[in-house]
């Protein structure tokens, strides 16, 4: 125990107070117990002129969530708040923050994929946010502002990913919501034309929708039950929204009864259009049935499809059908990074592979060539 004295606040009389700093059977002489004195920085967090006694991670998760997480998008917000409530804090919450070892969290990230079969992006995200909220408390003077004194500095994770997303031709987009009710045939029909995401899609109101100029105007979005806005700048940027686009949008605006500027496109009905659908539910309920029911999908086929495959339908479409230059093909789907557009969002359909093949066999067969 390493005893020392604050003042306390109430009285401003000073008192002892006792810090653990281990086991004897691991401490087993006084310069060891002082080495991990040093090396768990309590000397420093005692002696600051305000003392905060020691931090844990629990500390700084709801610190991390109270005054950073306003700040950022509402996707971003989300996917942090229940990382920190659903995986760090219950790991490693009542460990003091600055003791945390980095080989102990590379573990705990091999275990969930190993054992829980998580996939590599996924643990590479619960790094990142572990990673952020240390390098929030180290900006706020929770913890040391030291190289060693953040422990997510050494800690490595893989972030490669064997996912391959499933593919939908135009026709089978079509195809697809031929059966389902009009809102969310006209919701489907909207995000596979345009590439919106699912949580821009529902945070659409009437007055977004410019059919003068053929725009449409992403000004927030809807995720988690709650208003946000656009993940990043280059998504807030206008969306084209063509003739034959436009005049299915038209139809769902004269049958639907919230149809005035600031009314929901896409409404709850059980919640009186106060509030849009859940993109989750939708999915579940509509485009995984139908796709099952196409064939594109197996039922016992547990690989995700939701409304992000027509996101990238569209991107591998235009880019590999119709040959539409990439730098439209970015703008088309607001992605800050081309990169990002041809690396995640473009993937080679097997008839290109066969052709692009068959192409390189007639080159090497021409007389001459081959016996």
């Amino acid at each position: 125990m390493l005893r020392h004295y604050v003042t306390r606040q109430s009285d401003g009389k000073r008192v002892e107070h006792k810090i653990p700093i281990g086991l004897v059977r691991d401490l087993k002489t006084e310069s060891a117990a002082w080495a991990e004195v040093e090396c768990q920085h309590v000397s420093q967090q005692i002696n600051e002129p305000t003392p905060r006694g020691r931090i844990t991670f629990s500390d700084i998760g709801h610190h991390y969530i109270k005054s950073e997480l306003p700040e950022r998008a509402s996707s971003t917000s989300s996917l942090h708040r229940h990382i920190i409530h659903d995986f760090l804090i219950p790991r490693w919450g009542k460990n003091v923050a600055v003791g945390i070892k980095p080989l102990d969290v590379e573990n705990c990230l091999k275990s969930l994929h190993e054992e829980l079969g998580y996939a590599n992006p996924s643990c590479a995200k619960i790094r990142q946010v572990m990673v952020c909220a240390c390098k929030h408390a180290q900006r706020h003077g929770l913890i040391p502002r030291t190289e060693d004194a953040n422990p997510m500095r050494w800690v490595r994770c893989k972030t490669t990913s064997d996912y391959e997303p499933i593919i939908l031709t135009p026709r089978q987009a079509f195809r697809l919501v031929e059966t389902f009710p009009i809102l969310e045939r006209t919701l489907t029909l909207l995000a596979a034309a345009t590439g919106l995401r699912i949580s821009e899609c529902l945070g659409l109101q009437w007055q977004d929708l410019d059919f003068v100029h053929q725009q449409i105007h992403v000004r927030r979005t809807w995720l988690g039950g709650q208003i946000g806005k656009p993940k990043t700048k280059a998504s807030s940027k206008p969306v084209v929204m063509g003739a034959l686009l436009a005049d299915i949008i038209r139809q769902w605006q004269n049958e639907t009864s919230y149809s005035k500027p600031q009314d929901w496109v896409f409404p709850s009905y059980r919640l009186h259009g106060r509030k849009p659908r859940t993109g989750s539910i939708m999915a579940q309920d509509y485009l995984r049935p139908g796709a099952v029911n196409m064939g594109i999908l197996a039922e016992e086929d547990r690989r995700r499809f939701g409304f992000h495959n027509l996101r990238h339908s569209l991107a591998s479409y235009l880019v590999t059908q119709t040959k539409t230059d990439v730098k439209t093909v970015q703008s088309m789907l607001r992605h800050a990074d081309i990169g990002t557009t041809l690396d995640i969002y473009t993937h080679a359909i097997n008839k290109d592979k066969l052709v692009a093949q068959n192409q390189v066999m007639e080159a090497m067969m021409q007389p001459g060539l081959v016996n």
